[in-house]
């Protein structure tokens, strides 16, 4: 992307920030700058500083040395006060996290004036803040229905609302926190416009992606953190993705490559599934995985996947239809049932239901497997072999930790879904239920995951990925459908797909509506 005149204004600094937790430098002696009309993405491995950092900027967090400096508009620098995320809303200083903390029973109105009136007002004051909303919106082309429930809202709508909530407060920095995650194509590319516009007319922006594709197509500098530090800071032009992947994570990375694969017999099949009720529905599901394959799920976030992915591994059952492991019908099998069986899952949410927080790495690395007579003898627990096998498992998978014993809370999201894969895959299950299992991850993590579950396809087994990220759909699986509303479509050899018409199907539109 070409840059103006405007980016010699400086707008942020963050000057020497070091933070601390226990032996654990997060960030050490990180340095950068922001300037006017600029957009720079901040890259890394997770774990690698990107999130404590913004913390320290937005106030969550106060640094151990360094300060954060915010430009005014004559260009002075001025410090920022640390720890109060209101200094760094008055000073102009917007976020929009990956996860959005928007209130799903309010209007999109009642959402962006939250907090900005205070409680002595007598009324508040919707008609100036919708004719500013207003006029926002006609200028950045982030349109949304104010009046609409966010719940009834799409998810590239939900995302539009934070950042309009960051504009109404005259934001002049926006930070954003993988902000394609969870949009088709289209919308990522309608998003990128946008952002694009908002810097043209003065705002800086730093967005922190895994995406390296959209991070050379949109943004003006990079700045790379590894283990804590700034290893790069350098113009976008000129740069390519193998070079950024490999100042991320220090080494070259090798292409994750699906080799031709005959499938097998059907393994796992759904017929006639119901489930569900309100938005998270299924509607007459029919699935058939066939061993040594794996399909792909596509699909924009909200559109049935969580209820799907609940039905397969046994935590909802279903309200008609039925579902069968090689054969045997499993009815309304339980959770413990399915796993009995042969079906493993990365859930969704790893944080929520992929590891207790409070619980040991080896205690979650055991988690579902403690009832097994290595684990425990008459009722008491083996601690010895629960931590031999931990420290196996954390060789094996590389799982960051200080030891065995660390609570699972204390480690990074990629390290996190580490230990659900080592938990997952040891077993060697029949079936694997892989829900975004790259979602948020490194481009070293990813690579590590897509592997894995290439391993699973070529020993025979059959994996089922849930996945709104279509460069992995098309990388690793053999056949696709697309679920929409509840609704799942035929699945199709990946051959005969690209990105244009998996995304125009995950909206719910056909190349013949586009034309």
């Amino acid at each position: 992307m070409e840059t103006d005149g405007s980016q010699a204004v400086p707008i942020l600094k963050l000057d020497g920030i070091t933070k601390r937790f226990g032996a654990l430098t997060a960030n050490g002696d990180v340095s950068l700058e922001l300037h006017r009309g600029e957009i720079l993405a901040l890259l890394g491995e997770n774990g690698a500083g990107k999130t404590t950092l913004m913390n320290i900027l937005f106030g969550h967090y106060v640094a151990d040395e360094g300060k954060v400096l915010v430009g005014s508009n004559d260009g002075d620098l001025s410090a920022l006060e640390p720890g109060s995320p209101n200094a760094a809303l008055v000073a102009g200083i917007g976020m929009v996290h990956q996860h959005f903390t928007l209130a799903e029973n309010l209007s999109a109105l009642d959402n962006i004036l939250l907090g900005t009136e205070t409680l002595s007002a007598l009324k508040s004051a919707r008609l100036p803040a919708r004719h500013k909303l207003e006029n926002l919106m006609s200028r950045s082309g982030l349109t949304v229905s104010l009046d609409t429930r966010v719940s009834q809202l799409s998810v590239g709508e939900k995302q539009r609302v934070e950042i309009l909530k960051a504009l109404y407060r005259d934001a002049r920095v926006l930070v954003l926190d993988e902000p394609t995650a969870v949009l088709t194509p289209q919308e990522s590319d309608t998003l990128f416009a946008t952002l694009k516009k908002l810097a043209e007319d003065g705002l800086g922006i730093i967005f922190i992606s895994h995406k390296l594709a959209e991070v050379l197509a949109s943004s003006h500098r990079i700045a790379i953190l590894r283990a804590g530090r700034k290893v790069a800071d350098l113009p976008s032009d000129g740069c390519d993705q193998r070079q950024l992947a490999e100042l991320m994570v220090g080494h070259e990375i090798t292409e994750t490559v699906r080799e031709p694969n005959q499938p097998g017999a059907p393994l796992f099949v759904l017929n006639g599934i119901f489930a569900g009720q309100g938005r998270d529905v299924l509607h007459d599901v029919n699935l058939e995985l066939k061993s040594g394959e794996i399909l792909g799920i596509a699909g924009v976030s909200g559109n049935g996947q969580t209820m799907l992915a609940r039905v397969i591994s046994g935590l909802e059952t279903a309200a008609r239809g039925s579902i069968q492991l090689e054969g045997v019908d499993l009815g309304k099998a339980s959770v413990r049932q399915m796993i009995d069986s042969g079906l493993a899952r990365i859930p969704e949410d790893r944080h929520r239901d992929g590891v207790v927080g409070a619980m040991t790495v080896s205690e979650n690395l055991a988690i579902e497997s403690i009832r097994e007579p290595e684990n425990q003898r008459f009722g008491l627990l083996r601690f010895t072999e629960l931590r031999e096998r931990a420290r196996n498992l954390i060789k094996s998978y590389d799982i960051r930790c200080q030891s065995e014993n660390s609570p699972a809370r204390l480690l990074s999201g990629g390290n996190i879904q580490k230990i659900v894969l080592a938990r997952t895959l040891e077993t060697e299950p029949k079936v694997v239920l892989a829900a975004q299992p790259s979602r948020g991850l490194d481009v070293g993590a990813t690579s590590d995951v897509h592997k894995r579950l290439l391993a699973v396809r070529a020993r025979g087994a059959g994996v089922i990925l849930i996945s709104e990220d279509l460069d992995e759909l098309l990388r690793l699986s053999d056949r696709i459908a697309v679920i929409h509303r509840g609704v799942l479509s035929a699945a199709e050899q990946t051959e005969k797909l690209d990105r244009g018409t998996l995304g125009l199907s995950m909206a719910g539109h056909s190349e013949e509506d586009a034309a």
